[in-house]
Protein backbone atom coordinates (compact mmCIF):
# COMPACT_ATOMS: atom_id res chain seq x y z
CA UNK A 1 0.00 0.00 0.00
CA UNK A 2 1.24 2.94 -1.24
CA UNK A 3 0.92 6.48 1.45
CA UNK A 4 0.57 10.13 0.37
CA UNK A 5 2.26 12.43 2.21
CA UNK A 6 2.13 16.26 1.35
CA UNK A 7 3.96 18.84 3.47
CA UNK A 8 6.38 16.05 3.50
CA UNK A 9 9.39 18.19 3.51
CA UNK A 10 8.36 20.37 6.26
CA UNK A 11 9.10 20.32 10.21
CA UNK A 12 6.23 18.15 11.01
CA UNK A 13 5.89 16.35 7.96
CA UNK A 14 9.35 14.73 7.37
CA UNK A 15 8.90 13.36 11.52
CA UNK A 16 5.74 11.76 9.48
CA UNK A 17 7.79 10.54 6.96
CA UNK A 18 10.53 9.16 8.49
CA UNK A 19 8.39 7.24 11.26
CA UNK A 20 6.45 5.70 8.40
CA UNK A 21 9.20 4.43 6.74
CA UNK A 22 10.61 3.34 10.05
CA UNK A 23 7.13 1.07 10.59
CA UNK A 24 8.14 -0.09 6.31
CA UNK A 25 5.02 1.70 4.44
CA UNK A 26 5.50 2.60 1.02
CA UNK A 27 5.79 6.02 0.74
CA UNK A 28 5.05 8.89 -1.68
CA UNK A 29 5.71 12.52 -0.89
CA UNK A 30 4.03 15.04 -2.60
CA UNK A 31 7.01 18.04 -3.20
CA UNK A 32 6.32 21.48 -5.47
CA UNK A 33 8.77 22.37 -8.19
CA UNK A 34 11.31 24.45 -7.12
CA UNK A 35 10.75 24.11 -3.62
CA UNK A 36 13.44 23.14 -0.76
CA UNK A 37 12.82 19.32 -0.09
CA UNK A 38 16.28 18.73 2.11
CA UNK A 39 14.12 16.81 4.83
CA UNK A 40 13.76 14.49 2.01
CA UNK A 41 17.49 14.01 1.45
CA UNK A 42 18.48 10.35 1.71
CA UNK A 43 15.06 8.80 2.18
CA UNK A 44 13.68 5.68 0.13
CA UNK A 45 10.67 7.71 -0.94
CA UNK A 46 9.03 8.41 -4.35
CA UNK A 47 8.76 11.93 -4.28
CA UNK A 48 5.36 13.33 -7.02
CA UNK A 49 6.05 16.77 -8.28
CA UNK A 50 2.87 18.63 -7.46
CA UNK A 51 0.97 21.41 -5.43
CA UNK A 52 -2.14 21.17 -3.71
CA UNK A 53 -3.40 24.55 -5.35
CA UNK A 54 -2.47 23.43 -8.34
CA UNK A 55 -5.73 20.27 -8.49
CA UNK A 56 -4.69 19.14 -11.97
CA UNK A 57 -1.34 17.91 -10.29
CA UNK A 58 -3.49 15.80 -7.46
CA UNK A 59 -4.69 13.03 -9.47
CA UNK A 60 -1.38 11.30 -10.72
CA UNK A 61 0.09 11.77 -7.16
CA UNK A 62 -2.73 9.57 -5.57
CA UNK A 63 -2.96 7.15 -7.92
CA UNK A 64 -2.97 3.93 -6.28
CA UNK A 65 -3.17 5.60 -2.94
CA UNK A 66 -4.98 4.26 -0.12
CA UNK A 67 -4.25 6.69 2.81
CA UNK A 68 -3.23 10.13 2.42
CA UNK A 69 -1.82 12.78 5.88
CA UNK A 70 -2.18 16.01 4.62
CA UNK A 71 -0.07 18.22 6.07
CA UNK A 72 0.72 21.27 3.36
CA UNK A 73 0.56 24.73 5.00
CA UNK A 74 1.66 27.39 5.29
CA UNK A 75 2.62 29.03 8.77
CA UNK A 76 3.94 32.71 8.91
CA UNK A 77 3.40 35.22 11.18
CA UNK A 78 3.82 37.55 8.36
CA UNK A 79 3.33 37.84 4.53
CA UNK A 80 3.70 40.42 2.49
CA UNK A 81 0.74 38.65 0.01
CA UNK A 82 -1.53 37.04 2.83
CA UNK A 83 -3.71 36.21 0.11
CA UNK A 84 -1.49 33.27 -0.49
CA UNK A 85 -1.58 31.38 2.89
CA UNK A 86 -5.55 31.60 2.45
CA UNK A 87 -5.11 29.86 -0.71
CA UNK A 88 -2.71 27.03 0.54
CA UNK A 89 -4.26 26.62 3.54
CA UNK A 90 -7.54 26.74 2.37
CA UNK A 91 -8.25 26.17 -0.62
CA UNK A 92 -5.71 23.47 -1.30
CA UNK A 93 -7.27 21.47 1.05
CA UNK A 94 -10.25 21.67 -0.56
CA UNK A 95 -8.56 21.02 -3.62
CA UNK A 96 -6.88 18.23 -2.07
CA UNK A 97 -9.86 16.48 -0.63
CA UNK A 98 -11.95 16.91 -3.66
CA UNK A 99 -9.25 15.20 -5.19
CA UNK A 100 -9.36 12.13 -2.79
CA UNK A 101 -12.83 11.52 -3.24
CA UNK A 102 -12.48 11.06 -6.62
CA UNK A 103 -9.80 8.52 -6.29
CA UNK A 104 -11.70 6.98 -3.99
CA UNK A 105 -8.75 7.06 -0.94
CA UNK A 106 -9.96 5.04 1.97
CA UNK A 107 -8.69 7.01 4.77
CA UNK A 108 -7.29 10.69 4.96
CA UNK A 109 -5.89 12.55 8.47
CA UNK A 110 -6.03 16.47 7.78
CA UNK A 111 -3.13 18.02 9.99
CA UNK A 112 -4.97 21.34 11.27
CA UNK A 113 -3.82 23.22 14.59
CA UNK A 114 -4.95 24.48 17.92
CA UNK A 115 -4.78 27.69 16.31
CA UNK A 116 -7.80 26.30 14.68
CA UNK A 117 -9.94 26.25 18.27
CA UNK A 118 -8.84 29.57 19.37
CA UNK A 119 -7.33 30.78 22.81
CA UNK A 120 -9.70 29.79 25.74
CA UNK A 121 -7.67 30.95 29.13
CA UNK A 122 -6.11 29.34 31.48
CA UNK A 123 -8.14 26.47 32.15
CA UNK A 124 -7.23 23.82 29.35
CA UNK A 125 -9.42 23.53 26.75
CA UNK A 126 -10.59 20.44 24.97
CA UNK A 127 -11.61 19.11 21.33
CA UNK A 128 -15.17 21.02 22.09
CA UNK A 129 -13.96 24.70 21.90
CA UNK A 130 -15.08 27.00 19.59
CA UNK A 131 -12.62 29.36 17.67
CA UNK A 132 -12.68 32.69 19.09
CA UNK A 133 -9.70 34.44 17.74
CA UNK A 134 -11.23 35.77 14.52
CA UNK A 135 -10.69 39.18 16.47
CA UNK A 136 -7.20 39.21 16.52
CA UNK A 137 -7.12 39.45 12.53
CA UNK A 138 -4.12 37.06 12.05
CA UNK A 139 -4.17 35.25 8.87
CA UNK A 140 -2.37 32.04 9.85
CA UNK A 141 -5.03 31.18 12.55
CA UNK A 142 -7.69 32.24 10.36
CA UNK A 143 -6.71 30.27 7.42
CA UNK A 144 -6.50 27.38 9.79
CA UNK A 145 -9.80 27.42 11.08
CA UNK A 146 -11.10 27.49 7.28
CA UNK A 147 -9.23 24.71 6.16
CA UNK A 148 -10.56 22.96 9.11
CA UNK A 149 -14.18 23.93 7.92
CA UNK A 150 -13.62 22.93 4.70
CA UNK A 151 -12.35 18.89 6.10
CA UNK A 152 -15.65 18.88 8.30
CA UNK A 153 -18.02 19.53 5.12
CA UNK A 154 -16.00 16.90 3.51
CA UNK A 155 -16.91 14.46 6.41
CA UNK A 156 -20.45 15.44 6.34
CA UNK A 157 -20.17 14.59 2.23
CA UNK A 158 -19.22 11.28 3.77
CA UNK A 159 -15.50 10.81 2.96
CA UNK A 160 -13.48 9.72 5.96
CA UNK A 161 -11.57 12.11 7.26
CA UNK A 162 -10.02 12.45 10.80
CA UNK A 163 -8.41 15.71 11.73
CA UNK A 164 -5.85 16.46 14.25
CA UNK A 165 -4.39 19.60 16.22
CA UNK A 166 -1.19 20.08 17.17
CA UNK A 167 0.09 22.48 19.28
CA UNK A 168 3.28 24.37 19.19
CA UNK A 169 6.18 21.82 18.14
CA UNK A 170 9.49 21.51 19.29
CA UNK A 171 12.46 19.17 18.13
CA UNK A 172 14.66 18.88 15.01
CA UNK A 173 14.50 19.73 11.33
CA UNK A 174 12.80 22.80 11.81
CA UNK A 175 14.51 24.15 8.19
CA UNK A 176 12.57 26.89 7.89
CA UNK A 177 12.14 27.88 10.59
CA UNK A 178 8.41 27.89 11.67
CA UNK A 179 7.85 30.59 13.73
CA UNK A 180 8.22 27.79 16.32
CA UNK A 181 12.08 27.46 15.89
CA UNK A 182 12.14 31.82 15.46
CA UNK A 183 11.24 31.77 18.77
CA UNK A 184 14.32 29.64 20.35
CA UNK A 185 16.79 31.68 18.15
CA UNK A 186 15.39 35.36 18.71
CA UNK A 187 15.38 34.42 21.78
CA UNK A 188 18.97 32.77 22.34
CA UNK A 189 20.48 35.35 19.85
CA UNK A 190 18.94 38.02 22.16
CA UNK A 191 15.76 39.50 20.24
CA UNK A 192 13.25 39.03 22.65
CA UNK A 193 13.94 42.19 25.37
CA UNK A 194 10.61 41.62 26.05
CA UNK A 195 7.54 38.71 27.04
CA UNK A 196 3.50 39.17 27.23
CA UNK A 197 1.50 37.68 29.51
CA UNK A 198 0.29 35.00 27.83
CA UNK A 199 0.32 30.67 27.79
CA UNK A 200 1.21 27.66 24.67
CA UNK A 201 1.28 24.59 25.07
CA UNK A 202 4.29 22.31 23.38
CA UNK A 203 4.64 18.96 22.07
CA UNK A 204 7.87 17.20 20.87
CA UNK A 205 8.07 16.65 17.09
CA UNK A 206 8.45 13.64 17.35
CA UNK A 207 5.50 12.57 19.68
CA UNK A 208 3.30 14.99 17.23
CA UNK A 209 3.99 12.58 14.15
CA UNK A 210 3.75 9.62 15.78
CA UNK A 211 0.43 10.94 17.09
CA UNK A 212 -1.11 12.00 13.57
CA UNK A 213 0.15 8.34 12.34
CA UNK A 214 -1.75 6.89 15.34
CA UNK A 215 -4.99 9.22 14.55
CA UNK A 216 -4.85 7.30 11.15
CA UNK A 217 -5.07 4.24 12.59
CA UNK A 218 -6.65 4.72 15.89
CA UNK A 219 -8.82 7.75 15.23
CA UNK A 220 -12.16 7.65 14.31
CA UNK A 221 -13.92 9.74 11.74
CA UNK A 222 -14.88 12.77 11.79
CA UNK A 223 -13.16 13.32 14.99
CA UNK A 224 -10.65 15.72 15.50
CA UNK A 225 -7.84 15.34 18.45
CA UNK A 226 -5.41 17.59 19.97
CA UNK A 227 -2.14 16.54 20.00
CA UNK A 228 -0.08 18.91 22.38
CA UNK A 229 1.59 18.25 25.81
CA UNK A 230 2.68 20.89 28.26
CA UNK A 231 1.00 23.93 28.94
CA UNK A 232 3.47 26.81 29.90
CA UNK A 233 3.84 30.32 30.39
CA UNK A 234 5.71 32.44 27.60
CA UNK A 235 7.83 33.32 30.40
CA UNK A 236 8.49 30.12 31.68
CA UNK A 237 9.01 28.87 28.51
CA UNK A 238 11.79 31.67 27.80
CA UNK A 239 13.19 30.73 30.85
CA UNK A 240 13.49 26.97 29.91
CA UNK A 241 15.10 27.88 26.51
CA UNK A 242 18.11 29.45 28.38
CA UNK A 243 18.54 27.05 30.83
CA UNK A 244 18.22 24.09 28.34
CA UNK A 245 20.73 25.90 25.97
CA UNK A 246 23.21 27.13 28.39
CA UNK A 247 23.20 30.63 26.95
CA UNK A 248 21.43 33.91 26.62
CA UNK A 249 18.84 35.53 28.73
CA UNK A 250 15.34 35.61 29.51
CA UNK A 251 13.62 38.97 29.15
CA UNK A 252 12.34 39.96 32.32
CA UNK A 253 10.16 43.04 31.54
CA UNK A 254 6.52 42.32 31.60
CA UNK A 255 4.98 44.45 28.11
CA UNK A 256 1.30 45.04 28.62
CA UNK A 257 -1.19 43.75 25.75
CA UNK A 258 -1.42 47.66 24.50
CA UNK A 259 2.31 47.91 24.08
CA UNK A 260 2.91 44.59 22.27
CA UNK A 261 0.37 45.48 19.88
CA UNK A 262 1.61 48.72 19.55
CA UNK A 263 5.39 47.14 19.04
CA UNK A 264 4.04 44.49 16.28
CA UNK A 265 2.22 47.18 14.42
CA UNK A 266 6.24 49.36 14.01
CA UNK A 267 7.64 45.81 13.38
CA UNK A 268 5.53 45.18 10.38
CA UNK A 269 5.85 48.66 9.08
CA UNK A 270 9.72 48.06 9.18
CA UNK A 271 9.15 44.78 7.38
CA UNK A 272 6.87 46.43 4.78
CA UNK A 273 10.08 48.87 4.05
CA UNK A 274 12.57 46.18 4.00
CA UNK A 275 10.68 43.30 3.17
CA UNK A 276 12.08 41.09 5.86
CA UNK A 277 9.54 39.01 8.60
CA UNK A 278 9.14 41.04 11.42
CA UNK A 279 10.28 39.43 14.97
CA UNK A 280 6.12 39.88 15.84
CA UNK A 281 3.23 41.74 14.23
CA UNK A 282 0.19 42.99 15.76
CA UNK A 283 -2.00 40.42 15.51
CA UNK A 284 0.80 37.82 17.30
CA UNK A 285 0.79 40.19 20.39
CA UNK A 286 -3.21 39.97 20.16
CA UNK A 287 -2.78 35.82 20.19
CA UNK A 288 -0.08 36.28 22.43
CA UNK A 289 -1.54 38.04 25.29
CA UNK A 290 -4.03 35.00 25.89
CA UNK A 291 -3.67 31.51 27.03
CA UNK A 292 -3.88 28.70 24.25
CA UNK A 293 -3.60 25.78 27.15
CA UNK A 294 -5.12 22.29 25.91
CA UNK A 295 -6.32 19.23 27.29
CA UNK A 296 -4.30 16.16 25.60
CA UNK A 297 -6.89 13.37 27.35
CA UNK A 298 -8.96 12.55 24.28
CA UNK A 299 -5.41 11.73 22.17
CA UNK A 300 -4.32 9.81 24.97
CA UNK A 301 -6.99 7.55 25.95
CA UNK A 302 -8.32 6.79 22.32
CA UNK A 303 -4.87 7.20 19.91
CA UNK A 304 -2.36 5.91 22.72
CA UNK A 305 -0.47 8.90 21.93
CA UNK A 306 3.03 8.89 24.54
CA UNK A 307 4.82 11.96 25.71
CA UNK A 308 8.46 12.71 26.32
CA UNK A 309 9.71 15.93 28.43
CA UNK A 310 9.77 19.02 26.25
CA UNK A 311 12.91 19.86 28.02
CA UNK A 312 14.48 16.85 25.45
CA UNK A 313 12.49 18.72 22.89
CA UNK A 314 13.96 21.88 23.46
CA UNK A 315 17.55 20.40 24.00
CA UNK A 316 17.44 18.53 20.77
CA UNK A 317 15.72 21.42 18.91
CA UNK A 318 18.92 24.16 20.03
CA UNK A 319 21.59 20.92 19.12
CA UNK A 320 20.20 20.59 15.69
CA UNK A 321 20.11 24.55 14.96
CA UNK A 322 23.90 24.84 16.39
CA UNK A 323 24.78 22.00 14.33
CA UNK A 324 23.97 23.52 10.77
CA UNK A 325 24.57 26.97 11.41
CA UNK A 326 21.81 28.30 12.67
CA UNK A 327 23.33 29.29 16.38
CA UNK A 328 26.78 29.92 17.39
CA UNK A 329 27.81 27.43 19.94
Amino acid sequence: MTILVTGASGFIGSAVVRRLLARGETVRCLVRAGSGNRNLDGLPVERVTGDVCDAASLAGALAGVEQVFHLAAIYAIWMRRPGRMYQVNEEGTRNLLTACRMAGVRRIVHCSSVAALGAHGPQPADETSRFNLAWTRDHYYLSKFRAEQVAWQFVRGGLPVVVVNPSVPVGPRDIAPTPSGQIILNLLQGKLPAYLDGGINLVDVEDCAEGIILAMHKGRVGERYILGHRNVRLKEYFDMIVTVAGQGRSPSIRLPPAMGVASGYLYEALAWLTGIAPLTTAAWARVGSGYSWWDNTKARRELGMTLRPVEQSVAEAVQWFRENGYLAF
